[in-house]
């Protein structure tokens, strides 16, 4: 039986409160002072550390802190934390790794290099999407790709709104199904769901979503992107096998762990037989990566230790008990869930951060009203990248704004995949489609 303590009801969620109070109302004052950097002001780590403190000072003055902070501890100590915690390093070490090997810039030239000319706007869909799936990073793929992206379509006269929507859109389709992204790591794990499952169960809403959208795009831009030459850099396929790999062991179900690990070497021994890297140079570059991921596995263990303090005084009982006014069904649940996790994501504007604030509630929910996990981590992962394709202080609009000289309504309007993603996700939840199997495994856990 869970461990509870005197139970605050809506009290318990102050540290959530102060965090997101922190974090987001610094940010927000920044920004409209015009500052650059914002959000920099007040670093998450402080930000979550005094919500901490509020945590542990907040409830129960009478009680010794030693007792609350053995609570603490032990949501911020959990196996499940640490395995979030290795796999997010393994995943920040091989896409570092592959990339020094020229992995990355390889699938980039060779997607510029097999799109045809007058499909310029789905071509920089489909390249991004094809980037952020191999590597499981937004960030990464927009930092590449929209300065590219603009470029091209200036030179094309297409308008550089519509290529930047597209590249962000992208940019967050394999944030969302990689299954080497952080974003989808969380969302699984938070809800003890299986990341196979999740990935195939994601495919079916997303796939058709992307589809429909180069269908849009390829009407919108292809007629002034007609006779445009491209050019692309060299590229090398070996150095691609790595993201090939990564991708077929997972779909296959092999652990993530055992995938990353496999991936990693695999990066190891293409950059040693083509003379690209050394060891050494390998293990550099793995640890950059793990460096650059660090950040997540740590905040991952001090919102898990917060969160595990708002659950034991009775915060996400009753956030799930005020859900339920608004939840008459398994559907409802869904919508709900769907909903608090794109509050976050737009607000806090990290997808990761919000799946694991979320994720608690969603999986209590989930309890109640049967909804399986991997369905409730495939909406994790998709209400929670969706809003930060349309909201417009997200870096990849900023960036498209940026090198682009375009407005946020030339953004917007090109936006159709964030829009389809979540009509084709609210379809699947108002139809109960691909539930046969998900119920089956519910029954079973029952």
């Amino acid at each position: 039986m869970e461990e509870k303590g005197k139970i605050y009801g809506g009290r318990a969620l102050l540290p959530v409160v102060v965090f997101l109070g922190l974090y987001l109302g610094c940010g927000i004052a920044f920004t409209i002072q015009g500052a650059e950097s914002a959000f920099s002001y007040m670093p998450r780590y402080v930000a979550v550390l005094i919500a901490i403190l509020a945590g542990l000072l907040g409830f129960e003055p009478k009680r010794k802190l030693s007792e609350k902070l053995d609570i603490y501890l032990k949501g911020a100590g959990s196996s499940g934390v640490h395995l979030l915690g290795i796999i997010v390093l393994l995943a920040g070490g091989f896409a570092q790794a592959t990339s020094a090997i020229g992995g990355q810039d390889s699938l980039v030239n060779l997607g510029i290099t097999l799109i045809p000319t007058q499909f310029l706007v789905p071509g920089i869909f489909i390249i991004c999407c094809l980037i952020s799936t191999c590597t499981g990073t937004s960030m990464g793929t927009q930092v590449t790709m929209i300065p590219i992206a603009i470029a091209m379509a200036q030179g094309a006269g297409v308008s550089s709104g519509m290529a930047g929507a597209a590249a962000i859109a992208g940019a967050y389709f394999g944030d969302n199904l990689s299954m080497i992204s952080d974003t989808t790591i969380i969302s699984v794990k938070g809800v003890d769901g299986d990341m196979r499952e999740k990935f195939l169960l994601n495919c079916k809403i997303a796939i058709p979503a992307a589809i429909v959208s180069i269908i849009l795009y390829v009407v919108m831009g292809s007629q002034s992107a007609a006779g445009v030459a491209q050019e692309a850099g060299s590229y090398n396929l070996l150095t691609i096998l790595p993201y090939i790999a990564v991708l077929g062991l997972s779909v296959a179900g092999m652990d993530v762990v055992l995938v990353l690990a496999s991936g990693s070497v695999l990066s190891l021994v293409i950059g040693l037989g083509t003379g690209s890297i050394g060891f050494f140079d390998w293990a550099i570059a793995m640890g950059e990566g793990m460096e650059n991921m660090f950040w997540l596995a740590v905040f991952a263990s001090l919102v898990s230790g917060m969160m595990a303090l708002v659950r034991y005084y009775g915060g996400i009982q009753w956030l799930v008990d005020k859900s339920q006014k608004f939840i008459k069904s398994n559907k409802s649940c869904q919508y709900v869930v769907g909903l608090l996790v794109m509050a976050i994501s737009g607000t806090t504007l990290n997808n990761a951060v919000a799946a694991l604030i979320s994720a608690p509630v969603a999986k209590d929910l989930g309890s109640q009203y049967k909804v399986s996990n991997n369905k409730l981590a495939t909406l994790l992962s998709i209400f929670s990248c969706a809003i930060l394709m349309v909201v417009p202080h997200d870096s990849g609009c900023l960036l498209v704004q940026q090198y682009g000289g375009c407005t946020y309504l030339d953004i917007l309007q090109y936006a159709y995949y964030p829009v389809l993603l979540v009509l084709f996700t609210c379809i699947t939840i108002q139809f109960d489609l691909f539930s046969k199997k998900d119920k089956k495994e519910k029954e079973q856990s029952v």
